[in-house]
Order: structure tokens, then sequence, then C-alpha cells
């Protein structure tokens, strides 16, 4: 077999394929169960036996040198050819077949979490599996079927627009007094924010000097603060893409009638070195029926939003 003559053995392509991926070789003997050293000396093992330098070592981390690049780019297609066959033999041994997302843990508790039912309704051989990013939603898709991000993503992937990121207060029905107020009520006195950076949002509401609100909650993961707004804690900054369900539910309402469009678009990304399952394209075009449905829904139910106007590609 050539390939047996070309590469010294194939521990050393997996080792430079994980230093290459991960830049770093302590994560990638972390990866592999290995010392920092040996992943050193396999890739320059490998590199001697090729006679050219794959890697850079660099104080600030790895960097691929051109021959490197095309190796790396190479590996990688073979190794997600290999995990799909080996996924598609698991699925005809069980009868299903996982997909894996990297999504919030947000979007997880309060957007999927309660259609979970009807998602295994409709694709009763898929199995979910998780990557969930507890901060903001980032970072790569090699290593996942899809993954949820705010834009970013071109060359070598598939895109899925959902729709725009939009971001509206929100609160219990409880809460808000008066289902056409404009501002905050007597009875609202507490913020719930994210610890973390979040956009300016008070341009939504217009404060009234003489009665800002009185309190302030501030959680590091975005699931609670959807919680709390759902228990009547005060009123929360509402990505769409989190809190549609709770919306369509009434179990959360706006708060005002004014809404925010950061330009950002909410997108299902693809790697297009991992090749299109069935089972993944299924997935990808359920959350995004699901995702125009019940757009459809939010503006009948809060035409004030204007949704209409500002998503009008995704709900007539």
């Amino acid at each position: 077999m050539t390939l047996r003559r070309l590469v010294p053995s194939m521990n050393a392509l997996f080792a430079f394929e994980t230093a290459a991926r991960l830049g770093n070789f302590a994560q990638a003997a972390k990866e592999l169960s290995v010392t920092p050293p040996a992943v050193s000396r396999m890739i320059a093992r490998l590199e001697e036996h090729l006679g050219v330098r794959l890697i850079h070592r660099l104080p600030t981390g790895n960097r691929l040198t051109d021959d490197g690049a095309i190796l790396f780019e190479g590996i990688a297609k073979s190794f997600a050819g290999i995990e799909q066959a080996l996924l598609a033999i698991e699925a005809r041994r069980s009868g299903s077949e996982s997909v894996t997302l990297s999504v919030s843990t947000a979007f997880t508790t309060h957007w999927l979490m309660p259609r979970l039912q009807r998602f295994q309704a409709d694709l009763p051989t898929v199995d979910l599996r998780f990557q969930l990013l507890p901060g903001p939603l980032g970072g790569p898709v090699d290593d996942v079927d899809l993954g949820m991000r705010f834009g970013g993503f071109t060359e070598g992937h598939d895109v899925t627009d959902l729709a725009p990121e939009i971001l509206l207060p929100i609160c219990s029905p409880g809460y808000r007094r008066s289902p056409s107020s404009e501002g905050f009520q007597p009875d609202v006195e507490t913020i719930i924010n994210l610890s973390k950076a979040q956009p300016d949002w008070s341009g939504l509401f217009s404060f009234p000097s003489e009665r800002p609100p009185s309190h302030s909650l501030a959680f590091s993961d975005y699931a609670i603060v959807v919680q709390a707004a759902l228990l009547g804690q005060g009123v929360a900054l509402g990505w769409l893409s989190v809190v549609a369900h709770w919306l369509c539910v009434d179990a959360l309402v706006p708060a005002t009638s004014r809404i925010m469009v950061t330009g950002r678009p909410c997108q299902l990304v693809r790697s297009r070195a991992r090749p299109l399952r069935p089972a993944v394209a299924a997935v990808r075009d359920w959350i995004a029926s699901e995702v125009a449905t019940e757009l459809r829904q939010i503006d009948a139910k809060f035409p004030e939003l204007e949704l209409r106007r500002t998503l009008d590609h995704r709900i007539h």
C-alpha cells in the first residue's frame, strides 16, 4: 500500500492532525493521552520521513508551514470521511443516527428542550449529541455536525440563515402591569443582566428620571437570566433566538414594543470537511422550519413589534 510507505506510522498522522487542529502540543497530548514530548517526537519523525518542515514551533504556539497546511487539509478530509463511515455503520447496527450540535446552554434549555418531544416524533431515528457553550456562541465547528453562530463563517462552510439577531426586553405576563405599556410601570423595579458584557439595552426603555429601576440581578449564564424572567423576578434582555418559544406560549411577553436588530445573522453552520449526512440535513431543516413557524406566530401575537417589516423574508 502506497500510504504505508509514505508515512512512518498512523500514530504520526494522528499526532500531526491533532497538534495542527489544536495549535498546541500540550493540548494535543491531552487529547491523545500521551505526553507533549511524545507528540513532538512523532511529528519530528514524520517531518524527517517526508524531508520537509510541517510545523513552525513558536513561543506563542504552533503555525503550519505551506506543506503542513496541504497535509492537514488532506488528513482532515480523510478522517472526516472515516468518521462518517463509522457513524453510518453504527447507525445501521442500532437503527438510529446521532447528530452533534454546538449550541448555547440557553438555546438548549429554553428553545430545544420544550420541543424535544416533537423533534423525536418528527425525526425518530435521530439522536442528538451536544457541545454546550455556556458563554457567547463562537469557535470552530470542525468537530460537530452543526453549530449555531452569529455570522463570521464563509469559505469552507455551508451556512443556513435562520433570522437576524433580534433583542427585546422581556418579562413574565404578571410582571408587566399593562399590555400596552411603554416603559417601566411602578411595579417594574428590577432589571436582569448578564454579568458578562452584553449590548446596552437601556434605550429600549424610557426610564422616568424620578423612578429608575431600584434593583438589578446579574448572572453569568444566560439560561439563568431567562429563567429569572420566567419566574417574574424582573425584566431581562431577550435574544429572540432563545426566548421565542416562551413568547409563543405566553410564558414571557415583550416588556415594550421596541426591538433591537444588531445586523448579525443567526445561522446554522456546517464544515464542508464533514460530508453532509441525510440526518444532519434533516436536523438543519427541522430547526429552520421551527424558527420560521415561531416567527410567524410571534408576529401574529405581538404585531406591535413589527417583525413582519424586519423579517419579511422569513414570515411571509
